[in-house]
């Protein structure tokens, strides 16, 4: 007997796949009907507040400090959430609080020389 391969349905081919009548099992048991085994899956916690914060810190670089004070409010808001589990991003909330509070201190800084400066220069005092 010779076999051929494009055949699917030869008789004596071990490996042919048996179909089942209508409405029996196939060869591997009853399948479960969709939608039962697994628990949907969890949608991804927000991180609304983290990303706020990190770009209103870095956006005060440019507006004198003014949008990284609201940028470390909403980093503490953040990580209220965070420690709560309603959001993720611990790293990028802290991130948006260490870069706020160095744009804010920057800026106090750079307003303090200017003020020292402009004091000085109206007394007249050269240092």
């Amino acid at each position: 007997m010779t076999y051929d391969p494009y055949n699917p349905k030869q008789p004596g081919d071990p490996y042919a796949q048996q179909q089942p009548p209508y409405g029996q099992p196939g060869p591997y048991g009853q399948q479960p009907p969709y939608g039962y085994g697994y628990p949907p899956p969890m949608p991804p916690k927000s991180q609304q507040s983290a990303i706020l914060s990190l770009v209103l810190s870095c956006v005060g670089f440019v507006s004198c400090g003014v949008t990284a004070i609201v940028g470390v409010v909403f980093g503490h808001i953040a990580m209220g959430k965070i420690r709560r589990g309603e959001e993720e991003g611990h790293g990028m909330a802290m991130a948006g609080l260490i870069v706020g509070y160095f744009v804010i201190a920057g800026w106090l800084l750079y307003f303090a020389f200017i003020i020292i400066a402009i004091i000085a220069a109206a007394n007249g005092n050269t240092y």
